[in-house]
This record gives structure tokens, C-alpha cells and sequence, in this order.
């Protein structure tokens, strides 16, 4: 198998969106969540969905459901760990998370995200994409995460560290530049405003 896995965070709470699975709601005539999987899946050599409660609700995607091993909701790097301890069973050496509720992220996410990290030890990179007023703006749950610092990540979210960047930057994590834009490659449906704008880009790329 490729030594990258895929993970699709959904561990969320959607709270903007009234709650419920934000990966579930109907675009393009299919779940969000089944454009995210067609994009990923080709990319990784296994792939499996973070997300806590009843696995029972995404049985229709065939996929292993990781659940957070860290309580109460402790953002994306919580989902992160999960996905590192899935991917140590699979024998992967890395794995690349994508947001279940961002449907247009590239089709070479994973390819170019590997080649930012060439002759890192441990290849740890996050997208980014440019920003006319702060110059670029990372993506913390679009990533390569390598496995061999899993215990790492542990011992950090159980002391309380929640930040994405501060644990990634205090192991030399790169950002690798996507220009795809416009759209935003990495938009993502938080609002129902969100789900508009998404439809519209659907109909628009279709």
C-alpha cells in the first residue's frame, strides 16, 4: 500500500450550522462527504473518516470511523492523533487529513503536500494559500502528518495544547502554497450562507 494514508476530519460540532454533520448535508445531488471521499480516496492508499457518536451513521461510506481518543472535543489535532493510530496499524509512515465539509480541495493535495516535505526527517506540512493582507493563511485541517510523532501529539493534547500551528511549527512544519484560487481551493461550508455559496460553485464547475 502507498505509505500515505488519508484521513477526513469530521469531529466537529458544527456549530454555525445548527449542529448535525456538516459532511452529510446535500450538495450536487450527493453528500458533501462523497466529494470529499472521491477527491481523497484516489490520492492514499487507505482511507478512513474521524468522527465521534454512533459510527453507524456513515455505514453507507464503507469506511473505518476513528473516534477522538482525547475528551471533549479538543479540535483538529484531537482527530489528527486518531487518524496517526489508525494509520501505525496500517503500516503507513504518514497520513494527509482533509475536512469533511470542504468539497473543491485539489486532486494532487496529497502529491504536492509530499513534495513541500522532500528531506524532512519527519515530513509535517500544512496547505496555505495566499492572502492579500496577511501574505498567506494555513489550513491546519489540510496536512501531512507524519506517524512517527504520534506520541509526540499525544503528550502535547494531554497537557492542553489545542492550536494546530503551535505544535506543527515547534517541529519544523512547512506550508506548501496552493494558487489555485479563485475559488478558495480549501473553502469550506461552515453557514448555511456557506452551503449556497458551495451550490452555486458546484453548478458552476459541473
Amino acid at each position: 500500500m502507498s505509505k500515505t494514508a488519508g484521513v477526513i476530519l469530521a469531529g466537529g460540532l458544527a456549530r454555525r450550522m445548527g449542529g448535525g454533520d456538516k459532511g452529510l448535508l446535500e450538495l450536487g445531488g450527493q453528500p458533501i462527504l462523497r466529494h470529499v471521499i472521491d477527491r481523497l480516496s484516489p490520492q492514499v492508499g487507505a482511507l478512513a473518516l474521524n468522527a465521534n457518536g454512533d459510527p453507524q451513521r456513515f455505514a453507507a461510506y464503507g469506511l473505518p470511523v476513528v473516534a477522538d481518543s482525547i475528551e471533549g472535543f479538543a479540535g483538529p489535532l484531537a482527530g489528527v492523533l486518531a487518524g496517526l493510530d489508525w494509520a501505525a496499524g496500517q503500516g503507513a509512515e504518514a497520513i494527509v487529513t482533509a475536512a469533511a465539509d470542504t468539497p473543491f480541495f485539489p486532486r494532487d493535495l496529497v502529491a504536492r503536500l509530499n513534495a513541500c516535505a522532500s528531506g524532512q526527517e519527519h515530513p509535517l506540512v500544512l496547505a496555505a494559500t495566499p492572502d492579500p493582507e496577511r501574505g498567506r493563511v494555513r489550513h491546519p485541517t489540510f496536512g501531512l502528518w507524519p506517524v512517527a510523532l504520534r506520541d509526540d501529539l499525544r503528550a502535547a493534547l494531554e497537557g492542553g495544547l489545542r492550536k494546530v500551528v503551535l505544535w506543527t511549527d515547534g517541529h519544523d512544519g512547512r506550508e506548501a502554497l496552493f494558487e489555485d484560487g479563485p475559488p478558495d481551493p480549501f473553502f469550506n461550508v461552515n453557514t448555511p450562507e456557506d452551503l449556497a455559496t458551495a451550490r452555486a460553485l458546484m453548478e458552476r464547475t459541473t
